[in-house]
């Protein structure tokens, strides 16, 4: 490397390490309480929960969802008794998938498995579990193939 390109590379590397010059006013931001969700977890390979074949409706309201469950804690939507939102207990026995999720470390992760619908049985349900104030989504269930 020539010296004329390493002394160009040093210079980048010293700009960019330098503290911006302009002065900033730091603010606060308190961010409000409600939960976040998570699809470190989700499982796109399984055909009995794919969204393959969804349209943009079927999108626009799984996002609204999200968005509206969000503004929410987990403890109001677990204990919410709303026909709309039907957030309950999968309990395994009685579904498709006796054995769980199936992801590694479950027993270790997942409390409690929930369900809750997208919307009122159009779209389906979202199936995963809380820590603390994340919903870790593993399947989306637009056929309801869960518990058949």
């Amino acid at each position: 490397m020539s010296s004329k390109k390493k002394n160009k590379k040093r210079q980048e590397t010293e700009i960019r390490s330098q503290p911006s010059s302009a002065g900033r006013e730091i603010v606060e931001v308190k961010i409000p309480e409600g939960i976040s969700f998570s699809f470190r977890y989700y499982q796109e390979d399984k055909d009995k929960f794919s969204i393959r074949d969804r349209d943009a409706r079927y999108f626009a309201s799984l996002l609204r969802r999200l968005r509206d469950l969000s503004q929410l804690k987990a403890e109001e939507v677990i204990n919410n008794q709303s026909k709309s939102l039907r957030c309950h207990v999968i309990n395994w026995q009685d579904t498709t998938e006796p054995n769980g999720f199936g992801i590694p470390n479950e027993d270790q992760l997942v409390n409690i498995p929930y369900q809750f619908q997208i919307s009122a049985n159009e779209y389906g349900r979202v199936h995963g579990f809380f820590s603390e104030n994340v919903f870790y989504i593993v399947w989306l269930d637009p056929d309801h193939n869960l518990y058949r």
